[in-house]
């Protein structure tokens, strides 16, 4: 038995705020706890790299006599470990040792595998692939609009990709989300909403920077479903509203890297523009299940005022707010068309916020439509699966969604969230909507479209 205790002394800490955060005596007695109790349980061996490498690393230590448990872990066998962890949070879901459970054990993979990460990069820096994908908002800023069909040229160039990925470190293999000709704020300000926007009050939208930038259709199929229910949706920065900020990224991509003091920035620029529309009594409705969960669960670790409490209690994930909708009897349910089989991934960001599985209850209320859950991870979650370094792993552990797509055998795939998406539509050569897109579908508020192939 392992000579360290299972339970610590105080609580561990998780927010950069806490001065112990940095430093790095208790980061290494608490990564040493944390791989101990691990190791005894081992029950999360299958869900990432991060698990097998872990306990590989103590089996070797214990069977050569040096240690009884984590005790002589050092700094390179905690980098090993927390490169391989791509923070899809299912290990913490499933844990039985969280606060969340009751425990007086504290355990929090994922945040603690972020604490590394934080201070790996206080002291060597962040690398440039962090650095680049850490900021997807300059990216679409950059690239979309009438830079967009050049940028999206040089993205699907395999030769350009290549060399991309010898200077930048990102995956010449992984399909990157293409530009938008018009962004999401362009459709927007000639938009035209429903008679009946407005009916049912109004809330905002947090369109994220790929509904902004890249895939546009998700969050205007969005806008059209709130319309059509009765909302008026807001939009810092579209021109509908007199802010004339816009929102900037959630601030996850930054985390992945260690950036810490570039994520606080974007997180304080965020709440500063909901803020007022919350105090209005507006919710804050979010389409990506990574950012919908930066928001609620991740953003008051980083920034700890309590104006942060204030705007997580009102953000709510889009198909989550449309069940509120059903359940109040408020959710319009005349469907012209149906949607056939529908193969539903289930995000692990999703699973992480503990709401269920909205998208698939909205979509099941769709006359003659049978949905078919996925419940796998596409190893993509966050930056993590774009780097070349973690791609064909990404692929490995991706298998399982790759074969539950297939064997769903169905008319329209879709997911929540849209890094998922592209590893889905490279992997099974299908197209992939958002669940908002296939509810406005059955709507009949945009043409119908099926699982084709992507190529």
């Amino acid at each position: 038995m392992s000579v360290i205790a299972r339970d610590p002394a105080t609580p561990p800490a998780t927010s950069p705020n806490d001065p112990r955060y940095y430093d790095a005596r208790d980061l290494e007695a608490e990564l040493r706890r944390t791989f101990q109790v691990c190791h005894e349980c081992r029950m999360c061996v299958g869900y990432c790299g991060s698990f097998p490498s872990l306990f590989d690393r103590i089996d070797k230590a214990v069977d050569s006599g040096a240690a009884e448990g984590a005790e002589t872990l050092d700094n390179a066998d905690f980098k090993a470990v927390g490169d391989e962890c791509w923070q899809c949070k299912l290990c913490y879901i499933k844990c039985p040792y969280t606060a969340d459970e009751g425990s007086s054990t504290l355990l929090d993979f994922p945040r603690l595998m972020s604490r590394e990460r934080a201070n790996r990069a206080q002291r060597e820096g962040i690398p440039l692939v962090d650095k680049i994908l850490g900021e997807p908002q300059m990216i679409g800023q950059l690239g979309s609009g009438a830079a967009a069909p050049m940028a999206n040229l040089i993205t699907r160039n395999q030769l350009l990709r290549k060399v991309q990925e010898k200077v930048t470190g990102i995956s010449a293999e992984f399909p990157l989300p293409p530009l938008a000709k018009e962004t999401f704020t362009e459709w927007l300000k000639t938009h035209t909403p429903a008679a009946s926007a407005g009916e049912l009050g109004e809330v905002v939208l947090f369109a994220t920077c790929y509904g902004e930038y890249n895939t546009p259709a998700v969050v205007q199929a969005a806008v059209l479903v709130l319309e059509h229910n009765g909302f008026k949706v807001r939009y810092p920065g579209s021109g509908v509203d007199a802010q004339d900020d816009m929102f900037t990224c959630c601030a996850l991509p930054n985390i992945d890297g260690g950036d810490v003091a570039s994520a606080t920035k974007k997180i304080d620029h965020n709440i500063a523009l909901m803020l007022p529309h919350v105090r209005a009594g507006r919710k804050i409705i979010v389409p990506a299940p990574s950012c919908g969960m930066m928001i609620k669960k991740e953003w008051h670790e980083y920034v700890g005022r309590p104006e942060v409490k204030e705007v997580a209690d009102a953000t709510l994930d889009l198909m989550e707010f449309l069940v509120v909708l059903g359940k109040e009897k408020k959710l319009k349910r005349e469907f012209p068309k149906s949607l056939g089989t529908v193969a539903y991934h289930a995000a692990c960001h999703l699973r992480a916020q503990k709401i269920g599985f909205p998208g698939l209850r909205v979509l099941n209320a769709v006359p003659d439509t049978e949905v078919r859950m996925v419940e796998e991870c596409s190893a993509v979650d966050g930056t993590w699966g774009m780097k070349a370094a973690h791609y064909e792993t990404g692929r490995k552990y991706a298998g399982k969604l790759t074969r539950g797509i297939n064997d769903a055998e169905a008319d329209t795939v879709v997911t929540d969230c849209s890094l998922s998406a592209l590893r889905i539509g490279k992997e099974n050569g299908v197209q992939v909507l958002h669940p908002v897109e296939a509810l406005a579908q059955a709507y009949g508020l945009i043409p119908r479209t099926t699982a084709a192939p992507t190529a």
